[in-house]
C-alpha cells in the first residue's frame, strides 16, 4: 500500500501545483463519500469538499447531471485506495482543499 500512497500523493501534488492551490492531503486510507453511480462510469463526476472531520477527506462525489440525492444512503463511504479502482482519474484531484 505504501507505493499506492506515494503515487496518490504525487498525483495530488501535481494537480495542486497546476492549479496554484495549496495541497490538503487525501490519504489513501481515509474515506470519501461517493454515490454508487460514480463506479459505473457515468459523467460528469461532481465533487464537493467540506472541511474534513477525522479519518475522512471531506470529499463527496456523485455522477450525472444535477445535485446529489437527499436520500441518506446516497453516499457510501469508500477509502481513497478503493476509489482508485472505481474511477482512477478522479483521485488526482483529491488533494485540492475545501470550497
Amino acid at each position: 500500500m505504501h507505493e499506492i500512497e506515494e503515487t496518490l500523493e504525487a498525483e495530488q501534488r501535481k494537480v495542486c501545483a497546476q492549479c496554484g492551490a495549496p495541497r490538503e492531503p487525501a490519504p489513501a486510507h481515509f474515506k470519501v463519500g461517493a454515490s454508487l453511480n460514480v463506479r459505473t462510469g457515468i459523467v460528469p463526476v461532481n465533487w464537493l469538499r467540506h472541511p474534513p472531520p477525522a479519518h475522512t477527506t471531506g470529499w463527496y462525489l456523485w455522477g450525472g447531471e444535477g445535485d446529489p440525492s437527499s436520500d441518506p444512503d446516497f453516499f457510501v463511504p469508500v477509502h481513497v485506495w478503493h476509489l482508485a479502482n472505481w474511477r482512477r482519474e478522479v483521485i488526482r484531484f483529491l488533494g485540492l482543499g475545501p470550497g
